[in-house]
């Protein structure tokens, strides 16, 4: 995680080092990723960068941070657009990330797919969905429907949130690494959620649920 120091900085400062970091990850493999670049394009001190972060661990792992506090804004955004139901806001959420691959409008997206296609072995799961109970608390939580569910405690709803979260990362993996395979990506992910959901939700409303 970040120094207080590096929280201090004046903000041209901080993103011109970030811009720098995220530049080296982008275009060399992790294992090759260099300290030297990322300060050398910073313009800062080598002695610089450890005031900052400890490593380049450190550092990588608070850019993928970054990633996923946007990806969970996103997914509330979603949930609320798909009116509380987890299961239609794992495809819309597939749909919007396809949108934003193809139009290539969000900076911070395009970094990360590039990311992906030079670090194959990056753990799309654990990069975009982390660890469901960091964030499905407080305004998260009241916007999930939970009346569709078997159970609604939180063991529970954490175990599908996971589940739906393996699916939709498997999906978009599937996607960043085939472009051309959208179409059958997408209903995988559809057909997968459907096994979720069957033994997540309330037998009797399987019939009342639309075709996904």
């Amino acid at each position: 995680m970040c120094t207080e120091t590096f929280l201090r900085l004046p903000e041209e400062k901080r993103n011109r080092f970030l811009d720098a970091a995220w530049e080296e990850f982008t275009v060399v493999p992790y294992a090759k990723a260099s300290i030297n670049q990322i300060v050398r394009r910073a313009g800062i001190p080598r002695g610089s960068f450890y005031q900052y972060f400890e490593d380049k661990s450190d550092l990588f792992n608070y850019l993928m941070e970054n990633v996923r506090d946007q990806v969970v804004d996103l997914f509330h955004d979603i949930l609320c657009e798909a009116e509380g139901d987890l299961f239609r806001t794992a495809l819309l959420a597939f749909d919007r990330f396809q949108d934003r691959r193809r139009t290539g409008d969000q900076l911070l997206f395009n970094r990360f797919v590039q990311l992906l296609h030079i670090n194959p072995g990056v753990d799309l799961e654990s990069t975009i969905t982390g660890r469901p109970e960091e964030y499905i608390t407080g305004e998260f939580w009241q916007e999930i429907d939970l009346s569709r569910l078997r159970r609604t405690d939180e063991h529970f709803l954490l175990g599908v949130c996971r589940l739906i979260g393996g699916c939709l990362g498997g999906a978009l993996m599937d996607c960043l690494l085939n472009a051309d395979r959208e179409t059958e990506s997408r209903q995988g992910l559809a057909e997968q959620l459907d096994i979720v959901r069957r033994g997540a939700c309330r037998p009797e409303l399987f019939s009342q649920v639309d075709a996904m």
